[in-house]
Formats: C-alpha cells, structure tokens, sequence
C-alpha cells in the first residue's frame, strides 16, 4: 500500500470514528435529551469535515503512526478541538438547539478514539516486533546507563530496530532519579551497583545511553564491568544521528576513541563561515583519513563548490558519493578530480580552471616504515608535490592555502618525517604580503586512520594474537579525525600567513595502554590474546615531540591552537637539495635527509631571500 492509500485510509477511520463518538455519546445522554436526526447529520458532516481540513493542514495523516509519540498526539488534539470549537460557534451563531452534554461527551470520545487508535497501532506493532524477536531467538537481557533524554529516545527505538533486546532497566547516578520510570523501565541503581544487578538479573548486555557522554564517563564504566564478562556498546552520538550516518537504535561497539576522546572543540563559527561560506574548496587528498573528514566539516558551512582531488579513485568516489547524498539539493556541488600532485602542470591547470579560495593540503605519503622503503618516492610526493600544489595556489590567487603537517616532522628520525619537515619549509616560505595566506597545521596521529596502529591491533585479535608492540615504553600523541579536522579547519580561517600552527593533542598516551584497552574492548583477556614486544621498525622513535625548542612561544591563538615560531629558508636551496638527494641511493638518501631537515628544525632566525 503506498503512502498517498494509507493517507486515504487513515481518513476514512478517522471520519468513521468520529460518527462512532456521536453514537456512544448519543447513547449516553439519549434518556436525558431529545436530539434531531437532522441535528445529528449535519453535526457530524461539520466536524469530520472540519477535523479532516484542519488535521491535513497539520500533516496528522502525514506521520507514521507506530511512530506515534506525544507529538503526534498533540497535532491530533489541536486537529480535533479546532473542529469541535468552531463547530460549537456555528451552533451558538445560528442558534441551533444543541446538548452541550452531548457535545461535550462527543468531543472528548472522538479525541479518545482518534488518538487512542493511534496509540494502539504503535503498541500493536511493538507487539509484533518484540514476539518476531522471541521466535528468532530468546531475548537479550540489557540494562540501559543513563536515564535522560538519550535513554527515551532509546528506548523508543529499540523496539523497532532490535526487537531482541529486553530491557530489564536503567542505571542512574542522579539521587533523584532512583526509582523512577522511563516508558515503563524503572531504574535500579547507580554505576556502583552496575555489578550486583547484572548478577541478579542475568544481564548480558549493557549499553550506553548518553550520547555525550566523556571519556571519563567509558573509563569509568569500563573499570566497574572489568570483572563481568556483558557485552558492552553504546547508542550512536549525536553527531551521528543529526548526520544521519546512524539512526538512535543501531547499537554501536565502544572502541579505544570513545575512551580518548576530548570534549569537542567550539568553533569560531561567524569568522569560519566568513571564510567558506558560498567560496570554492579545493582538499587535496581527499579520499584518506583527514581529507574525507575535511570535506565533511567544511561542507556545514555552505560552500559554493567543494573539489576533492586524490590519486585513488576508489576513495575519491566513495567521498563524493556520501556528500551528495548528504546535501542532494545541489547548493553544493561536489566535483571529483583524480590527479597526482607530483603532475605539475595538472595543479596548475586545476587550481586555473576551478580558482579555488581555499586549498586545503593533505595529500601526503604517510607511512613512516613504507616510506623508509621508498625513500625517494617520498620526496617526490611530499616535496615537489607539496611545492607543485602551493606553487599552483599562488599563481591562481588562491586566498588561503593550509598545510597538514605531523609530529613526525619535529627532531626527525625517518624519511617521512623529514620530507613533511622540507614540505613546512616550502609552505612557510612561500608567504608573501598581499599574496595567498599560507600556514601549516601540525599535529600527531589521528585515531581511526587507516595507517592506525588500532586497526593493525583489532586484526591481530581476530587472529587470536597476540598484539605486537615495537617497544613498551613506546608513547604517542592521538587525537580523533573530526576534533582535527575541525582544528585545521579553525586555523585556517585564522591565517593570515606564514604561521605554524600546533594544535594541543593532550597528554601522550602509551602504546602499551591502548594495546590493553583494545583487547578489554574486544571481550577477551591480556592472558588470552597476549602482548608481544617485537622491536623498533626503521625510522620510528620512542617518543613524537609536537615543537623544538626553537619554535616554542607560548602564544595561544585559540582553543588547542598554539602558533610556533617560524623560522625562513630559501626556497630554491631546499629544491636544490632536494633534487641532490634524489641522485643518492636509498641508505645515502635517509641518512642526508634526516641530517638536513635536523638541521633545519626552527634553528635558523634570519630569511635569507
């Protein structure tokens, strides 16, 4: 049945509803008043044609009644005393004998039925769902944690997107909330209690409901389940919800960000939108990890046309997909380019075609081991393709052109990081008054990221283990792909050229204690799966610094956005150096350039030009 047959349907009850609540009343008052048939007629033609005009009018057969909540039972209030009361003026104006005890009686029975009707397919339905979730297998006992509007919103969902689940209640720390009940789940206890009342009540499963809830908050609840062998998820976050990627039923696994992440970071949202709003963005890399993410961000703030260029044309077109299902409206246009930045020419003749106002740069070789491998493929991408893209930026009048840079980059010891220092140098010094705004956004891993050491840590896992470490002394500074987006976004509506932005990834966190965390998430024990120490790869390091001591200044320009000094190089000398260190073998070449860009490391105070 398609939705326009529904909607007639819908009426039809409800007109014949409204003829059944003149009949009850009439029997309820018929030995008290007399009642003329020509009376009862056009009574009932005026209020269901009135209730029918006025409930379209406020889209009541427009919803989706086993949604029915109350919201829609208020649209069928509103819809029904409308009709009634000017129904009752046009008695009283036309001076009709009438029974305002019949009429009284019959308003309230028609609000009964109509709305009850609706209440009653919703619970019908539920019904249904929840007896579909027994005959596919037994319920799964769930206690909910949370009992605010997440767990509401939760619960309404359950019954339709995991019918086999049972909630047997709610865990709470409010004091006043104890012994309270949510669409007819009481709540227990508090998180002290979580491990008393899953033994009591055979629970299997907990699950989250607080979408905003900190990662102290999961570190919390994951230390009180540590004896307990529940499974453990969450409903999705906000975020995720308002995006649409998830709806607030589809269950979520907790996973190693949730118990890193910060509290999100509050943008300059009236100086961003000055910078993007209605103007072309152009993301190179926008196919990986923190491009996507960029795309993603930027895209809120209703650009004129955002360009996602990248080399690989799977992950161009699975970016470029999403966006337009997103936005499907076409007030932004969404243009796939696939192209290498080492294409000179391409970047020049893109960056003419398109006139981007804002490049953002994050097309880069990232993996430090492969790269290590492939030394002088790394200089070639990093290095000329950086300056390709700047180059092309300036010449095109590109207004801002930002960077994304890594800790790698800072007392380097490996190929990468090295290149990506020789690529800051380009950037930096490609500043010049009046001309395009150039700046770098540093910052250290990204969680989630394809060349993640988590992914790496959840293959092992499914393998049986164990998990291999390089060295357990071993720390990294990690910060979530939209908290970093949205940074680099943020720095770069506020350069104004030549800066080195570093944004403020936290404390750094052991890679020993992650490797820990992802097996406690995963439901299994450091006994069962195991940890390996396996030694240092080729140009790794114990510890990543975020700035030399060179570049240190202490000058905060914003929320984790800290501004490094900067220190200027000739360009052409760095290009010089470059092109040397591509006649090199490979062993020649990584040790040069480690030493090269070490030696460039913020030392130098003078420009020379």
């Amino acid at each position: 049945m398609n939705r326009r047959t529904k909607k007639m349907v819908l009426m039809l009850v409800d007109v014949i509803l409204v003829v059944l609540a003149n009949e009850m009343a009439f029997f309820f008052v018929d030995r008290y008043v007399s009642l003329s048939g020509i009376y009862f007629v056009l009574t009932i033609i005026s209020e269901a044609g009135l209730y029918l005009i006025i409930a379209n009018s406020v889209r009541v057969f427009s919803k989706i009644n086993r949604y029915t909540s109350i919201k829609e039972v208020s649209s069928i209030a509103l819809a029904v005393t409308a009709a009634y009361l000017v129904t009752l003026i046009g008695l009283i104006v036309f001076r009709t004998g009438f029974s305002a005890r019949h009429f009284v009686l019959t308003y309230l029975f028609a609000l009964l039925f109509i709305a009850g009707s609706r209440l009653t397919w919703r619970y019908y339905v539920e019904f249904l769902m929840h007896r579909n979730g027994l005959k596919n297998g037994r319920l799964i006992p769930t206690l909910l944690v949370g009992a605010g509007d997440g767990a509401s919103v939760l619960l309404n969902r359950l019954s339709y997107d995991q019918p086999d689940i049972n909630v047997v209640g709610l865990v709470d720390d409010d004091a006043d909330k104890q012994g309270t009940w949510i669409h007819g789940v009481k709540v227990l206890g508090t998180l002290k209690d979580l491990p008393n009342l899953i033994k009591q009540n055979e629970i299997e499963q907990v699950t989250i409901a607080i979408p905003s809830l900190p990662a102290a908050g999961y570190d919390q609840l994951m230390t009180a389940l540590r004896e307990t062998k529940v499974t453990i998820n969450r409903m999705p976050k906000l975020d995720d919800i308002l995006s649409d990627k998830s709806n607030a039923g589809q269950l979520q696994d907790i996973n190693v960000a949730d118990l890193l992440e910060r509290p999100e970071v509050r943008l300059d949202m009236s100086q961003i939108s000055d910078r993007i709003t209605k103007k072309v963005i152009l993301v190179t890399g926008a196919g990986g990890s923190i491009g996507s993410e960029i795309v993603r961000q930027v895209s809120k703030f209703s650009p004129k046309q955002v360009l996602l260029l990248g080399h690989g044309e799977n992950s161009i077109y699975m970016i470029t997909r999403e966006m337009r299902k997103r936005y499907p409206d076409d007030h932004i246009k969404f243009v796939p380019l696939i192209g290498d930045i080492q294409d000179r020419q391409l970047m020049f003749d893109l960056m003419a075609e398109y006139k981007p106002d804002i490049v953002y740069h994050a097309a880069a070789h990232k993996h430090v081991p492969l790269m290590e491998y492939n030394p002088h493929e790394a200089i070639k991408n990093n290095v000329f393709g950086t300056k390709n893209v700047a180059d092309a930026a300036k010449a095109a009048n590109v207004t801002t052109f930002v960077m994304i840079s890594t800790d790698k980059a800072v007392n380097s010891s490996s190929v990468m990081g090295s290149t990506k220092r020789m690529a800051e140098m380009i950037v930096t010094g490609e500043n010049e008054p009046g001309k395009t705004h150039f700046a770098v956004v540093r910052f250290g891993n990204v969680l989630g990221s394809r060349g993640s050491v988590i992914p790496l840590f959840e293959r092992q896992i499914k393998a049986g283990g164990p998990l291999t470490l390089t060295d357990k002394r071993m720390t990294r500074y990690f910060m979530t792909i939209p908290e970093a987006s949205r940074l680099v976004i943020q720095a770069g509506a506020l350069a104004k050229g030549g800066e080195l932005f570093i944004l403020d990834m936290g404390q750094p966190v052991k890679i020993l204690d992650l490797a820990k965390n992802v097996i406690r998430l995963s439901g299994h024990t450091e006994a069962e799966i195991g940890i390996k120490e396996v030694g240092m790869r080729p140009g790794e390091k114990l510890y990543e610094e975020l700035v030399t001591d060179a570049e240190k200044t202490n000058k905060k320009v914003y929320d984790k956005i800290s501004l490094g000094h900067v220190s200027h190089y000739n360009i052409e000398d760095i290009i010089k150096v470059a092109q040397h260190l591509l006649t090199l073998d490979d062993d020649s070449l990584s040790t040069e350039i480690v030493e090269y860009s070490n030696q460039h490391n913020g030392q130098e105070k003078t420009r020379t030009e």
